[in-house]
């Protein structure tokens, strides 16, 4: 029965360890790095495709991406100024990020994409 008393104490305890334990596995900061294409008329949808492909296979040649996702438009609101393509790339460091630019992989991709876009848009922050 005393130990029954101490059961929710223990509880309690292991809950807080194992919280603490999956709070260090996370980097302290994260650098997102958004990037937001629009393509030219003339872009035909196997150009675009070859793109998205292109994009997405980045994260498996540079190490530096720590997480990778990507979407085309669909918001209702009409405010996308021709921007129809987010690549969201996620770094734990400026360092990793400034290593990600010049990577040869990265800028083979910007060979790929250039004359095929009406508007290009990037911004980086940290997340808070």
């Amino acid at each position: 029965m005393k130990n029954l008393k101490l059961l929710p104490l223990f509880i309690l305890v292991c809950t807080f360890f194992s919280a603490c334990s999956k709070q260090e596995d996370k980097p302290e900061k994260l650098l997102r790095h958004v990037v937001l294409f629009g393509f030219d008329t003339t872009v035909t949808a196997d150009q675009v495709k070859e793109i998205e492909d292109a994009f997405q296979a980045l994260p498996k040649q540079i190490e530096q991406i720590k997480d990778y996702e990507w979407g085309t438009d669909c918001s209702p609101e009409g405010l996308q100024k021709g921007l129809t393509h987010c690549f969201f790339v996620t770094f734990h460091s400026e360092k990793d990020r400034n290593d990600y630019l010049v990577h040869p992989a990265h800028q083979a991709f910007g060979k790929l994409i250039n004359g095929k876009l009406s508007a290009i848009t990037v911004v980086d922050y940290w997340v808070k």
